[in-house]
């Protein structure tokens, strides 16, 4: 079976303050993502939890409009520094979306690899074979469609789909996996699953993910943070903290009247 990443990462977002143009979208959002850990980021809509995520690898840039100021650091080295290369950000800080993006019309086999040609990782067919393999399993897919490879990754269902692009996005060996309200299209028991899936691969790689749903931020993370965009501000966060404290005794009335529901 193919390795694991060597070592897990911490992921340190410093004064991170952000625009699209003129408008400014958060501002001095500092937060440390501890190595083998579930962080998630919660608020409601509109408070640049998003974009944060975007800006963590280097997404963010690709808006013609977009700019940013502060630093991302992977095991304290800043994914920003002008000699560092997009694709090496990509490679180590994999991303998946709220819906499933599958190349439709390419194979489940051919999406799963599709990440290499991408970042430019070279394999030969015994290793991309190994791969789709380990990779289909990490993502809890495996079982499911290992006897149809070469059959279009369109043709799967919703939370295969998912699966598969968290598949996809595993082949490559991130150290650090962003999910953007990664359950937010999936019926319950989809949902389950990729829960199931995070919380079994949170041992190899650090995950954070951005969620809507307060019960799914209790039962998978172990972190949050809150950010909040008030009256025309930009987004910021709140409060951050141990995921059961910030639900049961959070320190600001505003996380407290999130939390339960009184707002968002």
């Amino acid at each position: 079976m193919a390795d694991a990443p060597a070592t897990l990462a911490t992921l340190e977002a410093r004064g991170i303050t952000a625009w699209f143009g003129d408008h400014q979208v958060l501002d001095r959002v500092s937060l440390t993502m501890p190595a083998g850990v579930i962080t998630s980021l919660i608020g409601p809509s509109g408070c640049g939890k998003s974009t944060f995520l975007r800006i963590l690898n280097r997404m963010h840039e690709l808006v013609p409009s977009a700019s940013l100021a502060g630093e991302v650091l992977l095991d304290g080295d800043d994914i920003y520094r002008a000699d560092r290369p997009l694709t090496a950000a990509r490679k180590s800080i994999g991303m998946v979306f709220q819906k499933p993006n599958p190349f439709p019309a390419m194979s489940i086999y051919d999406n799963v690899i599709a990440g290499l040609r991408l970042t430019g990782v070279p394999a030969d067919r015994d290793r991309k074979d190994e791969l789709v393999e380990t990779s289909l399993r990490r993502a809890g897919l495996w079982n499911e469609v290992k006897d149809r490879l070469r059959a279009p990754g369109g043709g799967l269902s919703g939370g295969q789909q998912q699966r598969l692009c968290i598949a996809r996005s595993l082949a490559v060996m991130p150290r650090v996996l962003l999910m953007d309200e990664p359950c937010s299209a999936l019926d319950p028991t989809s949902t389950r699953v990729i829960e199931e899936t995070m919380l079994e691969l949170v041992d190899d790689v650090t995950i954070v993910i951005v969620t809507h749903n307060m019960q799914q931020a209790q039962r998978v993370s172990t972190q949050c943070a809150f950010f909040l965009a008030s009256q025309g501000q930009p987004g910021a966060i709140v409060e951050h903290g141990d995921t059961a404290a910030m639900f049961s005794d959070p320190i600001d009335s505003r996380t407290f009247d999130y939390v339960t529901g009184r707002f968002g």
